[in-house]
């Protein structure tokens, strides 16, 4: 390495002869230097490729060629890592120090361009171009004038505060040669490496001495900009300590005529919080700015309280108050394990978060987002994901939020002004870094008033959330530690770009054997204690458990199963009260009518024989996965299609082309196809009241059409999914999981489901499976031929259909089960 020890620089050596140069000379590559001619320097050398240059060099002549290294971190440089100019040199001392390195002092001769570079041994040897400097004119006016402006920035420069060697000025005096005085100058502007080349560079002496003149003019503003600024610090400086002088000896002045001032106590003390609160440099800034115009104001005026409240909440925000994280990775899966049963992606995420935690401490807590059905536990597992870390948990809900200002907050010329929910929440939590529950933001909605979700965006941003800036506050607060967590029933209804920023995490349902784990270990230990009960006076058992799944509930998560927990517990504590329970009660499935009642028919449940025209469908809905029927008749009429049971618009398309694909298909399915044009076809959803939408009935719609045309009814324990085309291909749809949890529940034995949706059934718990048979199908064809217990291809085609006594309407037919 060759670096620099600036010295005082010689320039009454006149130059060399550039025909006494060599033409090849070593290199010494400079890191952190650019040497000019006639500049005398001191460098002391410690690669070794450097010093065996110097050695070539005192072996030959003692001239070597100084180039600047391009990237100071290169220690082995090539051709392409140095400049192409540099300056040659002549070795005039060397010393050999005891730590093994070398100081030298080399003056510099004239510039050269490297043409060539090549490795000789350990060092490099270039071949090089000795370069010839035009001679200026120094009488020329213009020239005259330029040098002596460069020697008077140089002498202002001087004056603040820019060191210059007595010896170069006294040279600086005397020097009329444009060339050499920039080189001198340069040399002592301790300018970076870049720019120091640019000006080495510039052969042409009046183009470099005018470079000069531009980095002297800039270097000199800076020089001013920064005297300003000292002068002002000064007298702010003194301003304040008069200030402080004076409201001392007021102070002592009143204690001493025993008065006291209640405001400015209050005053003093809000100074005195400023000074022991970690407030950022904004903050405090215009903190004590509010203190200075409430010690201006009359204390008992309405303006003076708006600046208290505003001060108070200042004061009074975790500005770097966080709480420390338990980085002890397998205690933090034990405490997940024992709040939550499953959810193993979640649980996974969050140690996956603490193990980055722990190697990189600065890490920016991530946005995450839960998204699954009601009782899915998405809210207590944010509380449990704080307990794992050792974090605060706070929460909001955004349910029904309209106004932009219950996130941002309101300005301060508003009566009544608030920070927003985000700041208020974060007060009572006393973290800067809780854990930080966004509840429902599917439910948030936008009017005249602006819209909530615009304003998350800032705050769901880990580049943005940095400098959240609430408008109550005016300035940045930091969220960038704040570990979001959002819930939500549905994403279609969340806004892309507020998607966008969150990483969705989906909850599903859960399945039959989950909740009677989640009922026995967390369900029925909660309620006992709840309700004041213990294992000795009340006893639940797994068959009743299953039965109140089964028969007293239908949902995807747990919510009204401990509903009904909670009744039985609520009539055995009466029980217990009233003395009439003298041991333990034992609730078993034929006791259930007495703490429930009869059990509740279960809409899914209700089709229990093969039916001609209706069909089992499977649909998505924000509270999981439900079965729903299909029905379809026909009548006498002119080939209309009448959909009934408010479907959208995709489902209305989806049944038009199901009509479609029929007509298409009519010989092969065995339907006359005359009975198209004088027959009307109605399909019917029940449930009218519910909306209904989407492409996947898509297959359901076109068997309880193909089953109504055929008179062939529809198997009772088969359900479908899957989106239809004109030409009768089965396309993939979503909600698998939850469609099939659906079916589950309702005892559906045979699952229809698009060969392109295979990988979603990985997903599937293996005890669902164990239950289900699934039938991948990619046509309609092989839908067909599972659909119905008798094949339909090789059938007479059916009889024009004719609303009379002996032909009646094409009606939904009940049909013994064929074996």
């Amino acid at each position: 390495m060759a670096g620099q020890e600036r010295s005082p620089l010689d320039y009454s050596v006149e130059g060399s002869d550039d025909s006494q140069i060599p033409h090849t000379l070593p290199v010494l590559a400079l890191k952190d230097l650019v040497a000019f001619p006639f500049m005398i320097a001191p460098l002391f050398v410690t690669r070794d490729s450097s010093i065996a240059a110097i050695e070539e060099a005192i072996d030959r002549d003692r001239t070597i060629l100084l180039v600047a290294q391009k990237r100071a971190t290169i220690e082995d440089p090539t051709q392409e890592d140095l400049h192409k100019i540099g300056t040659v040199g002549v070795l005039m001392r060397m010393f050999k120090l005891p730590d093994q390195r070398i100081r030298i002092l080399v003056q510099g001769l004239s510039r050269a361009r490297v043409k060539t570079c090549k490795k000789k041994g350990s060092f490099l040897v270039a071949q090089i171009e000795p370069i010839e400097e035009p001679e200026a004119n120094e009488d020329d006016p213009e020239i005259a004038a330029l040098v002596r402006e460069v020697k008077e920035k140089v002498k202002s420069a001087s004056e603040l505060g820019r060191t210059f060697p007595p010896e170069v000025l006294v040279v600086l005096e005397n020097l009329e040669d444009p060339g050499r005085l920039a080189d001198l100058v340069a040399s002592n502007l301790d300018l970076d490496v870049p720019d120091s080349q640019s000006v080495l560079d510039i052969v042409h002496p009046v183009r470099r001495l005018s470079r000069i003149h531009q980095i002297l003019t800039s270097q000199v503003e800076l020089l001013n900009v920064r005297e300003r600024i000292n002068s002002r610090a000064k007298v702010e400086i003194d301003r304040s300590q008069r200030e402080y002088f004076l409201r001392q000896q007021l102070k002592a002045i009143q204690n001493e005529l025993g008065e006291t001032d209640d405001f400015s106590e209050e005053i003093n003390q809000y100074r005195e919080q400023v000074e022991t609160t970690r407030l950022s440099p904004e903050a405090r800034q215009e903190t004590l700015r509010q203190i200075q115009r409430l010690e201006r104001m009359q204390s008992d005026s309405a303006e003076a309280a708006i600046v208290r409240n505003y001060v108070d909440w200042m004061l009074s925000l975790p500005w770097s108050k966080s709480t420390p994280d338990t980085l002890d990775l397998r205690k933090a899966r034990t405490i997940l394990d024992r709040e939550h049963y499953d959810l193993e992606d979640v649980k996974t995420r969050i140690v996956e978060y603490l193990a980055v935690l722990k190697l990189k401490q600065n890490l920016k807590g991530p946005i995450l987002c839960f998204v699954g059905p009601p009782g899915v536990g998405k809210t207590s597992l944010g509380r449990a994901i704080a307990t794992a870390l050792g974090r605060k948990f706070a929460r909001i809900s955004l349910g029904g939020v309209h106004d932009e200002a219950e996130i941002r907050g309101h300005r301060r010329t508003y009566v009544g002004a608030m920070p927003g929910k985000i700041i208020q929440t974060l007060r009572y939590a006393e973290s800067d870094n809780p854990v930080f529950m966004l509840d429902e933001v599917d439910k948030t909605g936008a009017d005249s008033r602006g819209d909530p979700a615009a304003a998350l965006l800032e705050v769901l941003d880990p580049e943005q959330n940095c400098t959240f800036r609430d408008n109550f506050l005016g300035v940045p607060f930091d969220l960038s530690r704040v570990l979001f967590i959002a819930t939500a029933n549905m994403l279609d209804t969340i806004r892309p770009a507020f998607r966008d920023r969150m990483e969705v995490l989906t909850l599903p349902g859960y399945t039959e054997h989950e909740k009677l784990k989640i009922a026995r270990r967390f369900l029925v230990p909660r309620q006992l204690s709840a309700h004041g009960l213990s294992t000795r006076h009340l006893r639940i058992t797994d068959a009743a458990v299953k039965t109140i799944i089964d028969s007293y509930t239908n949902e995807a998560g747990v919510r009204n199963l401990e509903r009904a927990i909670a009744s039985i517990c609520r009539k055995t504590a009466r029980q217990v009260a009233e003395g009439e329970a003298t041991r333990q009660s034992r609730v078993a499935t034929k006791e259930l009518q007495d703490f429930l009642g009869a059990p509740r028919k279960i809409r899914s449940r209700l089709l229990r024989q093969d039916t001609v025209g209706v069909a089992t469908a499977l649909a998505w809905t924000p509270t999981g996965g439900e079965i729903f029927f299909v029905e379809s008749i026909g009548m006498k009429g002119r080939g209309k299609l009448i959909l009934t049971g408010q479907l959208g618009d995709v489902m209305k398309e989806s049944a038009r082309a199901a009509m479609s694909y029929a007509r298409s298909r009519a010989a092969q399915l065995g339907i006359d196809l005359s009975m198209f044009g004088h027959t009307d076809f109605h399909i019917h959803v029940p449930e009218g009241a519910i909306p209904k939408d989407g492409p996947s009935g898509g297959v359901a719609l076109a068997i309880s059409l193909i089953s109504t045309c055929t008179r062939r009814p529809v198997r009772q324990d088969i359900a479908f999914t899957g989106e239809i085309t004109l030409r009768g291909r089965i396309l993939a749809v979503g909600g698998i999981k939850e469609k099939v949890l659906a079916a589950q529940r309702s005892r559906v034995r045979l699952i229809v489901v698009p060969k392109d949706n295979q990988p979603d059934l990985r997903e599937i718990p293996e005890t669902v499976r164990d239950k289900v048979e699934f039938q991948l199908v990619e046509d309609m064809d092989e839908v067909v031929r599972v659909a119905f217990r008798e094949s339909l291809t090789g059938r007479r085609s059916v009889t024009t259909v004719r609303q009379d006594a002996a032909n009646p309407p094409l009606s939904p037919l009940p049909m013994k089960p064929r074996r």
